[in-house]
């Protein structure tokens, strides 16, 4: 059979599309992913590794979230900080328990008290958590709930109970648990030998290794707090066997119809206010999500200044802040090692 130039060209281009095609295949064959809902928020995990099913991962999955709500979950009323909050003082609490509270001990003590989980009251008080909201809040109000605010409230003891020396101090673990699932699930994915993986929970992040598709670093965007409806991103960085944690006032926050007041998730806890300031965003890098996820919570509270030397005392974290200008815009201020690409 003779072929002409025009049968050679189509030939060729058919080629070259199967080829395509079958490269295309065979990477999303090494990639695979599971994604759903939990923690009152989306979760996705993609890693590589034939050997794991992807029914056997959501199984083991969803085990770690059973497990990790019955221990950290105020929004669960069986669960042990929810026997806690509610004056349980005999409860031994569980492994994952000791581990978020000697983390959120290091972090609080290391921010000088503005990481604080006892803040939960204020939380609840300003609409932010599963208590019951109060419609305004007077100096009055906000000043007796900060009489039993306080990580120096609370110790740890010998028995593996939690002992407060206010009977309504109030545990909430939300600026850390969330962190610290991703670095469980991450663990359980190391035991399992996979060696390439990138775990989200909430825009909470672990990534290892590298992505099969790229065969470079996972690659994470960070968002644009002053998004519209529509997302629009202003980041893209690249994770080196690193964990990555945001947090920021753009999304979670409500406007009381009496005064028109807004109120921030990001509650100070020496003052008890959540009024907006000018860091509207805060990205923090570091070993692990637990981490990660408690220091983005601080320096969204601190002055901007004391933010700044937290991170260059602590070699082992990079931050990366988002902050109002006075023209409306944003300024964006990295440390030293936080590489933007």
């Amino acid at each position: 059979m003779r072929l002409t130039l025009m049968d050679f060209k189509r030939f060729s281009s058919l080629l070259l599309m199967t080829l395509f095609l079958s490269c295309q295949t065979m990477e999303e064959k090494q990639t695979q992913r599971i994604q759903g809902y939990a923690l009152g928020t989306s979760y996705s995990i993609s890693y590589s590794a034939p050997q794991l099913p992807e029914t056997y991962l959501e199984r083991q999955v969803d085990s770690i979230f059973e497990v990790l709500n019955q221990s950290l979950s105020t929004y669960l009323p069986t669960s042990d900080i929810s026997k806690i909050n509610q004056g349980d003082s005999l409860l031994k609490i569980d492994s994952h328990f000791v581990k978020v509270y000697q983390k959120a001990s290091e972090v609080w003590e290391a921010s000088q008290g503005y990481f604080d989980p006892t803040v939960g009251a204020l939380v609840n008080a300003y609409g932010f958590g599963p208590g019951k909201p109060l419609k305004q809040i007077s100096a009055q109000q906000r000043d007796s709930i900060l009489s039993f605010t306080g990580w120096d409230k609370t110790s740890l003891t010998d028995q593996g109970t939690i002992k407060k020396e206010h009977p309504k101090v109030y545990f909430d673990f939300n600026a850390l648990a969330k962190g610290y699932v991703v670095d469980v699930i991450a663990d359980f994915l190391r035991l399992e030998k996979v060696s390439s993986f990138l775990v989200e929970i909430g825009g909470e992040i672990v990534a290892q290794g590298k992505s099969p598709k790229s065969n470079a670093l996972w690659r994470v965007a960070i968002d644009d707090p002053q998004q519209g409806e529509e997302r629009k991103l202003i980041q893209v960085i690249a994770l080196d066997n690193q964990a990555l944690a945001t947090s920021g006032n753009y999304r979670k926050y409500s406007i009381q119809e009496e005064t028109g007041a807004r109120w921030v998730h990001s509650i100070n806890p020496k003052t008890g206010e959540a009024n907006p300031s000018s860091i509207l965003s805060v990205s923090v890098l570091a070993p692990d999500c637990m981490t990660a996820d408690a220091y983005a919570t601080a320096l969204m509270v601190m002055p901007f200044g004391q933010s700044k030397a937290l991170i260059s005392d602590h070699p082992e974290l990079e931050a990366y802040w988002i902050l109002a200008d006075s023209l409306g815009g944003v300024k964006e201020v990295f440390s030293k090692g936080f590489q933007k690409k």
